[in-house]
């Protein structure tokens, strides 16, 4: 099966018609509709998506198959997916949020400081979440051409140059 990457999430229904509220995690949130069908984590549902609307933080839609507020809320927090061949290319220095999950990052002298946790996005711009080894806590590395000049996707890994003191 071809890798599969998380596009949007179900946050629950909206009103009694069947439609949900709708989170889309594509570059142009309205997009999310034309990458359809799109399966849940499992792949026992695939469902064709209607926008009809927009609400706080996401869009209103109408899931095919879908006709009820009882089975809106039962697909609460349900992630939806695509195949990965489905999403279009991006230029050199774009990247999927997948595709930086789990590469080990070094520093510029080479010593490892950790592995792709998480990518965050509080408005501002994206932060690396680091897991440094052998330690609960985690490192909030800003994800900019000035904090992080390499990433080698092929390799696996990042080059990262912190902030003094970060690490």
């Amino acid at each position: 099966m071809a890798e599969m990457i998380c596009i949007g999430a179900i946050a629950g229904a909206f009103g009694v018609h069947g439609e949900v509220r709708l989170k889309s995690f594509t570059a142009t949130p309205e997009d999310i509709a034309s990458y359809a069908p799109l399966t849940t984590e499992d792949g026992t549902r695939a469902f064709e998506i209607t926008l009809t609307g927009q609400t706080k933080n996401g869009f209103t839609a109408r899931l095919s198959g879908v006709a009820t507020k009882e089975q809106a809320d039962a697909l609460r927090g349900a992630r939806l997916y695509v195949p990965r061949d489905r999403l279009p290319g991006l230029p050199d220095d774009e990247f999927y949020h997948a595709d930086l999950i789990g590469l080990e990052v070094f520093d510029t002298g080479g010593t490892a400081l950790g592995r792709v946790r998480a990518v965050l996005n509080h408005g501002a711009s994206d932060l690396l979440e680091i897991e440094m080894p052998g330690q609960s806590a985690t490192v909030l590395l800003p994800f900019t051409r000035q904090a992080v000049p390499t990433v080698d996707l092929t390799a696996g890994r990042i080059i990262a140059d912190p902030p003094e003191g970060l690490f």
